[in-house]
């Protein structure tokens, strides 16, 4: 019986489910939006959002977490100088992520992973209860 276990296996090994959820990370940050299949984005959506607290937290600490599992310096100062400022009033609901269709070679069902937040995205007003 599979009771209380926590994540999907994938089909993998530990240690290559690690590096491809270490790789997803990296590119949904670089990216902020990446097509994969639906049980990786369930998976990576786990992972990107502890990865954005650890940018919104900021401090020394975190940033070592964050650049020991990330391994890309570039990445983890995007997720902390970019990222991290867009999320700061945000609790939690960082990504999102959009079914999209199956895959043509073995019929995997696809999703977009992204950012809820991205850049060159329009901000909605709100306009409720003001009169012109």
């Amino acid at each position: 019986m599979r009771h209380r276990k926590a994540q999907r296996k994938l089909n993998r090994s530990p240690s290559h489910r690690r590096a491809l959820l270490r790789n997803l990370v990296n590119q949904l940050m670089e990216h902020e939006r990446i097509c994969t299949t639906e049980a990786k984005a369930k998976e990576l959506r786990v992972v990107a959002e502890k990865m954005i607290t650890l940018g919104k937290r900021g401090d020394l600490h975190s940033r070592r977490i964050a650049s020991a599992f990330m391994r890309s310096k570039e990445t983890t100062r995007k997720l902390f100088d970019d990222i991290a400022k867009r999320f700061e009033e945000c609790h939690g609901g960082y990504t999102r992520i959009v079914k999209y269709k199956t895959r043509r070679g073995d019929g995997a069902p696809m999703s977009f992973i992204e950012l809820t937040k991205r850049v060159g995205e329009k901000k909605e007003k709100d306009t409720k209860g003001k009169t012109s």
